[in-house]
């Protein structure tokens, strides 16, 4: 039988996690617990907020288990940071992986991850702890996500590459076919990567310039309206 759950964070993700842990997990969300100046009016999603040096004390760690929800901070770091803070006080992290999710039997991943549909996983892939994988994310066969990575929305990895440790990819980015990334690496939106890359690299993709003409000129000048 499954342990009621504590939700750590009370934001967007938080939100977002919540959702696909009730509605398509079916697990208890029991309260949610923060660092003490973030408490506010003590109460989201219906549920109580604590601040985390009650948590032991009011739910303790045999009776519920715990999940670490909060975004992509410092590279990731804070997430594993506070993963750490709540293993030590003796809780079991859980992973969150939506059923609608298409992921193989064969998926291997560490506690702490979420995995969002519409994602495309295929067979013989390994992700680390804490890895947040976002709907519409693509991870090809053979890959290794190490620890506390996160894949946005869109983004593809081709098969047999490696991903490392702390590292973030965003909207569309793209890592070809057998290529290392290093740990802690950013990898921003429409990026491409063929080619490896050292430990704490950024790759950015220049944002699209908006052209001369209003929305108004352009259409009068172009065929879009006859569609």
């Amino acid at each position: 039988m499954k342990k009621p759950l504590i939700i750590f964070g009370t934001g967007k993700i938080a939100d977002v996690i919540f959702y696909y842990a009730t509605e398509e997990c079916g697990l208890d969300v029991e309260a949610f617990v923060v660092d003490p100046p973030f408490v506010g009016n003590g109460e989201f999603k219906g549920r109580l907020v604590i601040a985390l040096d009650q948590l032991k004390s009011k739910y303790p760690p045999e009776k519920f288990d715990a999940f670490v929800a909060i975004g992509y901070h410092q590279l990731n770091q804070l997430r594993a940071q506070k993963c750490i803070e709540i293993r030590n006080l003796g809780y079991q992290l859980i992973s969150i992986v939506s059923p609608s999710a298409n992921t193989p039997k064969d998926l291997i991943h560490g506690v702490n991850c979420f995995i969002m549909p519409p994602c495309e996983i295929h067979p013989c892939v390994k992700l680390g702890e804490n890895v947040f994988v976002w709907g519409g994310a693509m991870i090809a066969h053979h890959c290794e996500i190490g620890d506390n990575c996160w894949i946005t929305s869109s983004a593809q990895i081709g098969g047999a590459s490696s991903i490392g440790a702390n590292t973030f990819l965003a909207l569309n980015a793209t890592v070809s076919h057998g290529v290392k990334i290093g740990k802690s690496c950013f990898l921003g939106a429409n990026t491409l990567v063929t080619k490896d890359l050292l430990d704490t690299q950024v790759v950015i993709s220049e944002s699209s310039k908006p052209i001369k003409l209003n929305s108004t000129q352009f259409l009068k000048f172009s065929s879009f309206s006859n569609l």
